[in-house]
């Protein structure tokens, strides 16, 4: 039996490293404050389309139940967590809410993304308020530091800005313009220069003109950096990008820069916008985020905006892979062996007294030789062998598995010299 195309099962070890992810990001979201909540894997399909228009269909799971309602399966946590707040029409604000699950996309399948894949998520609900976007990307950097991961960076931008430039380009202020052109800057990474302009200038669009609006979505670097390359002071974003670059700066996030080419592909983002980047490794954003106070007004209320971040966790762990992550240290399992079936009663109740105590055990109940479980312990700290004449004397052998030093120690004494 085949599984549908993209998708796949999670075996131990991967499943292990998402959980490894998760703890990590579990611990963040603990110390910035978020509270953990998940929003239902199933919406109507009116409230996805409310995001993103009727294309949306294009990219999503979505079906007719049994109640002839249309409905679909989440593609983000972003809708559902902002549907959510919308709702809460109590809700103490700012509202700093986290998740961490599964989603649904009917995307092409490449490295490191299926059609169900893992997703972390973090959102801010409340007034319009640049710390609180430094505080998404804060969140962004310190989580990926807690990973471990390094040689990152985090470029931001603002839509305003990027917009602004575009307008003063083509002399008007055309949303289907500015649209087609934002488009046009999120394809530079996946697509070449010559690409983008010949498939623009069947649009309709100048090659001068998108040649421009390319050179300009090239430059990155500080904000004096920046304004040495294009005076970009009087566009409408300016004072608000170098307002959080200075706050990011006070929160002791270095690895950060302005790139005017960082847009994000979503018409709803209406703010400052940025994706962090593996520079060792060549897979795309590692995460994307953003302000979008569009979205809760789609959804009824104009008294409160929203910014966040969301990441996929798959991508992460192929970052981590390539920098020779350990995921985590050996975890402190004990093996329990038996020499044979005259002391397996007794190692039994050994591993039973230990997990009593919460120590991860291991023991083979299938009655192998201690050659066979020894081999099968490779992966604890401990083992802890139960042999007839030891035993008869209130003896067990304690070996470490790191260094293969033994010594012999009373059972009573067992949990004292593991600790």
């Amino acid at each position: 039996m085949d599984l549908p195309r993209g998708m796949k099962d999670f075996e131990n070890n991967e499943f292990s490293k998402i959980e490894f992810v998760r703890e990590k990001f579990l611990e963040t979201s603990k110390i910035f404050g978020y509270k953990l909540m998940e929003p239902s894997p199933i919406e109507s399909l009116s409230t996805l389309e409310a995001k993103s228009g009727e294309s949306i269909k294009d990219d999503i799971y979505f079906f007719t139940d049994k109640g002839e309602r249309e409905i679909a399966l989440r593609f983000d946590f972003t809708v559902g967590l902002t549907r959510y707040a919308v709702s809460q029409k109590s809700m103490k604000l700012p509202a700093k809410i986290s998740a961490f699950g599964g989603v649904w996309r009917y995307d092409e399948p490449q490295k490191g993304r299926y059609r169900f894949f893992h997703q972390w998520d973090i959102e801010i609900f409340g007034n319009t308020n640049l710390e609180y976007d430094a505080e998404i990307i804060e969140f962004t950097s310190k989580f990926f530091s807690n990973l471990g991961l390094e040689n990152l960076s985090i470029d931001l931008s603002h839509r305003k800005l990027v917009q602004s430039y575009i307008n003063e380009i083509f002399q008007e202020d055309n949303q289907q313009i500015v649209f087609d052109m934002l488009r046009a800057v999120d394809k530079i990474q996946k697509k070449s220069k010559q690409e983008i302009i010949s498939e623009y200038e069947k649009k309709g669009y100048s090659p001068d003109k998108l040649e421009k609006i390319i050179e300009f979505s090239e430059i990155t670097g500080t904000p004096s950096e920046i304004l040495d390359k294009i005076d970009v002071s009087c566009f409408n974003g300016w004072d608000e990008i170098t307002s959080v670059y200075n706050s990011l700066k006070n929160r002791n996030v270095n690895n950060i820069q302005i790139n005017l080419g960082i847009v994000r592909g979503l018409d709803y983002y209406s703010g400052i916008v940025f994706e962090a980047f593996d520079n060792t490794f060549d897979i795309g954003a590692l995460v994307g985020g953003g302000r979008y106070d569009s979205l809760p007004e789609a959804f009824g209320r104009t008294d409160f905006g929203a910014t966040g971040v969301a990441g996929g966790v798959e991508r992460i762990i192929l970052a981590l892979e390539n920098q020779n992550s350990k995921f985590k240290e050996l975890e402190k399992r004990i093996s329990v062996l038996y020499v044979n079936d005259e002391v397996k009663d007794h190692a039994i109740n050994i591993a039973s007294s230990l997990r009593d105590k919460g120590i991860p055990v291991d023991i083979d109940l299938s009655g192998k030789s201690l050659k066979k479980q020894m081999e099968q312990s490779v992966n604890s700290k401990f083992a802890v062998i139960v042999a007839p004449n030891e035993f008869s004397s209130g003896m067990i052998v304690l070996r470490n598995m790191l260094d293969r030093s033994e010594k012999q120690v009373k059972i009573e004494d067992l949990m004292s010299e593991l600790s």
